[in-house]
Order: structure tokens, then C-alpha cells, then sequence
């Protein structure tokens, strides 16, 4: 009977053991599994901001061919005398000197209503 309780103890204890194993192999993945993944800048933090970062990229650079066009833009309305004259036309309804006169059209209103006695 001694032999017998040998090997039923050994199997318990061999049964243990490698459950004890099998305890500390998961506690040690779920650690990489953290290190990896949990944490303020996890792996999918990381993606995130890369793809964000991507996004700002293109964003910058679109703004700054507008910024470039608005550059140009106000460089030749500081030194284009044509470029001046056509705004002002437009903008402000200036005629050059007496040879020029202006028409404008405006949509009938309120004031345009005739009025009854």
C-alpha cells in the first residue's frame, strides 16, 4: 500500500506542479499581453496618433498652399496697378475721370413701391 500511496501522491503533486506552471505561464503573458497593449501609449494608442498624424500632415499642407496663394495674391494687389484698378471698379464703383459713367441696377424694393394717396 506504500507504493500505492506513492504514486497517487506523486500524480497530485506532478498535477500541481504543472498547474502551478500553468499559472505563472498565463501571469507572464497576460504581462507582455499589457506591456503591449495596456498602458497610456498602447499599440493601438500608437496607430491612432500615427493615423492622426498623417491626417494633420495633409491638413498643414493644404493650409499652406492657401496661405502660399494669399501670399501671391497680396503681393500683386500691393504692386499690380491693373490688378488695383479692377478691384476698385468692381468693389467700390469707381469710374476713371468724365469720359466714364456709371450705371446701377437695383432690384426693386420698398423704396421703389409706389405708394398710394
Amino acid at each position: 500500500m506504500a507504493g500505492a500511496r506513492k504514486s497517487s501522491s506523486g500524480v497530485g503533486r506532478s498535477g500541481a506542479s504543472a498547474a502551478k506552471r500553468l499559472l505563472i505561464a498565463a501571469g507572464v503573458l497576460g504581462a507582455v499581453v499589457f506591456a503591449v497593449q495596456g498602458g497610456e501609449y498602447g499599440t493601438r494608442d500608437l496607430l491612432r496618433q500615427r493615423a492622426r498624424r498623417a491626417t494633420l500632415v495633409s491638413a498643414i499642407d493644404s493650409l499652406q498652399r492657401v496661405v502660399d496663394s494669399l501670399k501671391r495674391y497680396k503681393r500683386r494687389l500691393d504692386t499690380d496697378p491693373a490688378l488695383q484698378e479692377r478691384i476698385a471698379r468692381e468693389e467700390f464703383g469707381l469710374v476713371r475721370g468724365e469720359k466714364e459713367l456709371l450705371y446701377r441696377f437695383a432690384e426693386p424694393g420698398e423704396d421703389s413701391v409706389k405708394r398710394g394717396p
